[in-house]
């Protein structure tokens, strides 16, 4: 398709959309020629957004979630539930948990998964900042609402080894959710049937 594009100029910024995830080269160019026939002012703020994000974006000191600041909105909201955290693989599993509107803790973002065909090992994980939080707070219960998958589950027995002598109660989600689902895909009726009917996690 390279050659059939009429200017380097359009290849390049087609070949950078192109970079995204499920992104292909007619998607990209769709979204290019999008772009050239909005005003040069609504282009200049869409380049700046990202460039301004990826400058300025934080990772919130406490949780390890995405924040504008150095503490991020959920764990600086008093109102939220202080005594549970729910332990999280990423930021996007965080979104679809606040969508069910069924959790109102906090959250600790692990950054991954134990995934050794990966070369994930569990030091490449955000854990010794969560058994900080346990020995530090007024932490009564741990929610490990990771995927169910073989990945996840390595990674749910490894955290209750690390914390299971912290005196916190340690759950899991319903099965509601299937083993092999990830929290992403689930549907947020699902999941927040798996969040309410939580159960202890049993090694």
């Amino acid at each position: 398709m390279d050659n059939e594009l009429p200017s380097i100029l359009l290849n390049v910024a087609v070949d950078e959309f192109a970079k995204l995830p499920g992104v292909g080269r007619k998607t990209a160019l769709r979204l290019v020629l999008h772009l050239l026939k909005q005003p040069i002012t609504d282009v200049e703020k869409f380049g700046n957004a990202f460039i301004r994000l990826r400058n300025e974006i934080k990772h919130c000191k406490i949780c390890n979630n995405l924040s504008d600041n150095d503490i991020c909105e959920i764990c600086s909201n008093h109102n939220r539930n202080q005594s549970i955290i729910c332990v999280v693989e990423s930021i996007r599993d965080v979104l679809s948990i606040e969508r069910t509107q069924q959790f109102n803790g906090l959250y600790h973002v692990l950054g991954g998964i134990i995934s050794p065909i990966d070369g994930i090992a569990p030091s490449d994980l955000n854990v010794d900042l969560l058994v900080q939080r346990i020995k530090n707070g007024n932490v009564k219960e741990i929610l490990l609402a990771l995927n169910t998958t073989m990945e996840g589950e390595t990674t749910c027995y490894y955290l209750h080894k690390k914390i299971s002598g912290l005196n916190v109660e340690i759950t899991t989600l319903a099965r509601g959710v299937n083993f092999g689902d990830e929290l992403e895909y689930t549907d947020e009726l699902t999941l927040g049937k798996s969040i309410l009917n939580r159960q202890p996690f049993i090694k």
